[in-house]
């Protein structure tokens, strides 16, 4: 039952510190394996797509998918995981105010196929970032609050270029057993959200 989850919240300062704390178990020093085996679904046979990965942290499939030539955007509230990414990877990269989105900046790499917006994912929107061709959710809507999980879906939903794939990772376990994140999300409830 997820319900018993339904009341749990993670602070952005929570998610802040364990960061700094370095408790980012969560992060894939491989990148995540369905990626790999899921590609050719995200990408259908398109190439030089532009790829969102929503709550990115230092997500190294973004170089992966970057090398490849497509374009990617991520978001993330931890402007520590954004530097080490670049850092971790070897990519130069500028950083910029983002107009109209309050102390949110975006660090880009200086060859322009890599794009981090450092803010709330929810000070996003289309008007901000674009449309996206492909999603790649390895870890956000297990993140989410799951009080803000209808929101977060609206907004990946107007996000998404109308032939756009999304690729989603989630976990299953006893709700009971663990107080997460991450979450458990039903599949009843992702049918729900996302149709």
């Amino acid at each position: 039952d997820a319900g018993v989850q339904r009341d749990r919240a993670v602070s952005a300062q929570e998610w802040l510190h364990k960061w700094a704390e370095g408790k980012t178990g969560f992060h894939q020093e491989q990148g995540h394996p369905l990626l790999r085996k899921y590609l050719d679904v995200l990408l259908n046979g398109r190439s030089g797509l532009r790829i969102f990965f929503p709550l990115c942290g230092k997500a190294v499939e973004m170089k992966w998918l970057a090398d490849m030539g497509h374009h990617v955007v991520g978001v993330e509230i931890s402007e520590q995981a954004l530097r080490e990414f670049f850092s971790e990877q070897g990519l130069p990269y500028r950083e910029e105010p983002v107009p109209g989105i309050p102390g949110a900046k975006v660090l880009q790499s200086t060859s322009g196929n890599i794009s981090l917006y450092c803010c709330s994912i929810y000070d996003l929107s289309s008007a901000v970032v674009g449309k996206f061709d492909g999603v790649w959710d390895r870890g956000a809507l297990v993140a989410v609050n799951p009080c803000d999980r209808q929101r977060y879906a609206s907004l990946m939903i107007s996000l998404m270029e109308k032939n756009s794939s999304y690729l989603l990772v989630t976990v299953l376990y006893d709700p009971n057993k663990h107080k997460g994140p991450p979450f458990y999300v039903p599949e009843s409830e992702i049918r729900s959200l996302f149709g």
